[in-house]
């Protein structure tokens, strides 16, 4: 029985504790980071204008229901495609060529914007309609359907994908992060995903055996450049490279372990760090606060990544739920690439640590994402006499 509905438009208050928290972590880091003086900026401000721009979006995207965000998925998606396919054409006045990478545009009074970061959302967006207009269509599951399923998920990733892999290759992984975590929620038969991915892993091992024994090979037939090669042997060995490709790393190696256990201390950072308020803001908190400043935001991730998976458990709207996965996709890929690659453990891909690092196009993707959260909490419905929601 459904009928006296009573539906409690609310907002998430533990999402906004977690969000404050992230946000005082990313102002203190960002404040002793700039210390070092490379620049003369004060981020810390712009960071802080970025989060209240973020906040605007939350409070845009959090009145919208799942029927207004359904009609809105395509819209947003092939307007996501046009934002990458006119930043190839754009001329140098409009998208400039930033540390060798096209990934921006130029916008007076504001600075640059990077497209790539809302067209995460959109990717996320775009399969959950479709995984869901899938089964909607195919109550039958088949081998078939599901095969059917997999090529148009992959159709749709690989849209973006082209447009942006030769410029950022690593948003081109968070793409591809967001597709697999989204397949692994799609009730595609494991009949097709085991072969799928045992192909996968085959395929990284074979590229690896390339890239350390047969790299003139890679360079003949795929034109792998010989700085693409050289970030691959910084990683694997970076004392070898340290004054050059590998300079960064060791820096953040020899910062995070001057921290030891409780840190240097607010403000009494040693190691100077190109960037650091950037890609490498996990090695001021590691240099600063240790071991143990380290794990509180770790932990506070792993907070965030734990309430939207309630709440896409909570949720009976399967849309909802699908966007919930991708959201956690796209932030535990980020944080996993970003610290992993601080500490030596993953190659270094210039992806920031979500919502600590400073960037007004990365925070304003990570907070579009949190508003369709926010949505779905907003929205939540709850039905005397029955468990629907």
């Amino acid at each position: 029985m459904t009928s006296n509905t009573n539906k409690t438009s609310k907002l998430d208050y533990n999402l906004v504790f977690i969000l404050i928290l992230l946000f005082l972590a990313s102002c203190l880091a960002i404040y002793s980071a700039q210390a070092s003086g490379q620049y003369k900026e004060n981020f810390l401000i712009k960071q802080i204008f970025w989060y209240a721009v973020g906040g605007g979006i939350i409070s845009v995207v959090m009145t919208l229901d799942s029927d207004q965000i359904r009609k809105l998925t395509w819209y947003a998606y092939g307007f996501g495609i046009l934002m990458l396919g006119f930043l190839i054409v754009a001329p140098d006045s409009i998208a400039p060529v930033i540390n060798g990478a096209k990934n921006w545009f130029k916008i007076p009074g504001v600075g640059t914007i990077q497209p790539s970061e809302f067209v995460k959302i959109f990717i996320i967006l775009a399969l959950a309609r479709l995984i869901e207009d899938h089964h909607n269509k195919h109550q039958i599951k088949t081998i078939q359907t599901d095969f059917w399923l997999l090529v148009k998920m992959g159709a749709v990733t690989m849209g973006p994908l082209v447009l942006i892999i030769k410029q950022d290759l690593g948003t081109s992984l968070v793409f591809l992060a967001i597709l697999i975590g989204m397949i692994f929620i799609s009730g595609i038969s494991w009949k097709l995903l085991a072969p799928l991915f045992t192909f996968g892993i085959a395929l990284i091992g074979t590229i690896f055996y390339f890239v350390l024994w047969k790299p003139e090979l890679l360079a003949k037939y795929l034109g792998v450049g010989e700085y693409q090669l050289r970030r691959i042997y910084s990683w694997l060995d970076p004392y070898s490279y340290q004054g050059s490709d590998a300079y960064q790393l060791t820096k953040s190696l020899l910062a995070i372990g001057s921290g030891q256990t409780g840190g240097k201390g607010f403000g009494n950072r040693e190691v100077y760090l190109p960037e650091s308020q950037t890609d490498f803001i996990f090695s001021v908190v590691g240099e600063e606060y240790g071991f143990i400043g380290a794990s509180v935001l770790i932990s506070l991730f792993f907070l965030l990544v734990y309430h939207i998976t309630k709440v896409g458990m909570e949720t009976k709207n399967n849309f909802y739920t699908y966007i919930c996965v991708g959201v956690i996709s796209m932030i535990t890929f980020h944080v996993f690439q970003n610290i992993g690659m601080t500490i030596g453990v993953l190659p270094i891909t210039g992806i920031p640590l979500p919502f600590i690092s400073y960037g007004g196009s990365a925070l304003m993707g990570n907070m579009l994402g949190l508003g369709l959260i926010f949505s779905i909490r907003y929205h939540y419905k709850k039905y005397m006499f029955s468990t629907t929601a």
